[in-house]
């Protein structure tokens, strides 16, 4: 017998894997904070003996160099992707022995880099399955462009050859185990919202392997939209071999160094949730809550080096946002806890309203979208400015005086927006509605 255990990390959109024949696994494209990984062995009783990356990562520093140290497991990964640190070198057709009935076997497949690697699961001889990292996802591919735009097209077609080189080797029965596709913007487009695919399923769908080759790049060179900054740092930290990661609590600032760093305009990041952030806050924060996508906005939003502050009610918020922002390089932040009142600063509170409030005013105040361009280009509020979160502070000079009136598409990003908005002294009031509804409750829409 075999099994495939998901080791999911939602706020990234991406997936991790351990397969196991109940003694010895192998783990695929581990992230950072590696006690995870090595909880679920232990619970399991199994024994790691291999550690496989399917690519050199741009949304997340990898686990897997720290976690072979950890467990002497072998380390494997292409033999083309150059590194600072040994490891088992692999190219098309070798062999990852895991254990006497359980195997990898490395499949070139270029695309989402030039030296991506996909694995087949072998057990007892059958291919059973297959980790396609980057390369074939739920319903879509990996974006081929995070190399650089001289490289986007070649790698294009790359993907879809892989694609098809993964469609026509194995079984129509082998399960799909991606690495992104969960809300990753390593993701070419909006994959789809399944939980588990084989190949069969990605035949009647996929559009790699349903499009010919230069209609499925002509798609794909149409449909890439931004991607977080932070990216541009993680294909270098993974290549020169990512320090141990350290998850202790964050130094706490006392209420005199926390009114400083506010007071100096640094990062100073609220972790409750929007609604407790509207109720009352330190004036100067910026409310990015755990019930969100934390870590991708603020490592997108803030610049690499510049100091930032952890503020949450208890000492668990602080350490579950702490371990976000490890997986993405942000190992040294400081951090404060306890609740707005009890900290030294002004309190203050935000405004909010729904989408049938903003019908009532539209026309007299200023409506400002911080979706992506092409979630605006879809459809969007008449007359609403466009200005994605994280171009946002950088270009706050371009707004008018008076009452901003902010959305996006749930109220995440729009409150993460008011924040810095009012940070910067401006009236924001946050649209806290999903943008769904905004047609319905009579707001004027164009698309």
């Amino acid at each position: 017998m075999y099994d495939v255990h998901v080791i999911e990390t939602s706020s990234l959109g991406d997936r991790s894997y351990l397969a196991t024949d109940g003694a010895a696994a192998v783990v695929i494209d581990p992230q950072r904070d590696v006690d995870r990984v090595l909880a679920l062995a232990g619970r399991l009783g199994v024994r790691i003996t291999a550690v496989a990356e399917t690519h050199l990562h741009n949304d997340y520093v990898s686990g897997g160099l720290e976690l072979s140290r950890l467990t002497g497991a072998a380390y494997a990964m292409a033999a083309g992707d150059e590194v600072a640190f040994e490891r088992t070198p692999l190219t098309d057709g070798d062999v990852l022995e895991v254990s006497p009935t359980l195997r990898l076997k490395a499949m070139a497949t270029p695309g989402h880099t030039f030296h991506h690697l996909s694995y087949v699961l072998e057990h007892e001889g059958a291919q059973v399955g297959v980790f396609t990292g980057g390369s074939l996802l739920f319903g879509t591919t990996g974006r081929p462009d995070l190399l650089g735009p001289e490289h986007t097209e070649t790698l294009a077609r790359h993907q879809h050859a892989s694609a098809r080189r993964l469609a026509d080797t194995l079984p129509d029965g082998a399960r799909i185990w991606p690495t992104h596709g969960f809300g990753s913007f390593c993701a070419v487009g909006t994959p789809t919202g399944d939980d588990a695919s084989t190949l069969a399923q990605e035949k009647l769908g996929n559009p790699a392997l349903r499009l010919a080759k230069h209609a499925f790049v002509t798609e794909v060179l149409s449909g890439l939209g931004a991607y977080p900054a932070y990216y541009a740092h993680m294909g270098a930290l993974n290549a020169a071999g990512p320090d141990p990661v350290d998850l202790r609590l964050p130094v706490l600032a006392d209420p005199e160094r926390l009114a400083a760093s506010i007071a100096a305009g640094e990062w100073v990041v609220d972790l409750r949730s929007r609604k407790a952030y509207a109720a009352a806050h330190l004036t100067g924060t910026v409310s990015l809550g755990l019930d969100g996508s934390m870590a991708t906005w603020l490592g997108w939003l803030v610049d690499r080096g510049a100091p930032i502050t952890l503020l949450g009610e208890t000492r668990e918020q602080v350490a579950t946002a702490r371990r976000e922002l490890v997986r993405i390089g942000l190992d040294r932040p400081s951090a404060a806890v306890g609740a707005p009142q009890d900290l030294k600063g002004e309190v203050a509170t935000l405004p909010t309203a729904t989408f049938a409030d903003l019908a009532a005013v539209h026309g007299d105040v200023v409506v400002l979208d911080v979706r992506q361009p092409d979630e605006h280009r879809a459809s969007h509020v008449t007359g609403a400015l466009n200005i994605p979160l994280p171009q946002l502070p950088a270009r706050l000079g371009e707004l008018p005086g008076g009452e901003i009136w902010v959305h996006c598409g749930s109220g995440y990003r729009a409150a993460a927006a008011a924040s810095i908005l009012a940070r910067d002294g401006k009236q924001a009031v946050l649209v806290d509605d999903l943008f769904a509804n905004a047609r319905a409750a009579g707001v004027p829409m164009t698309g």
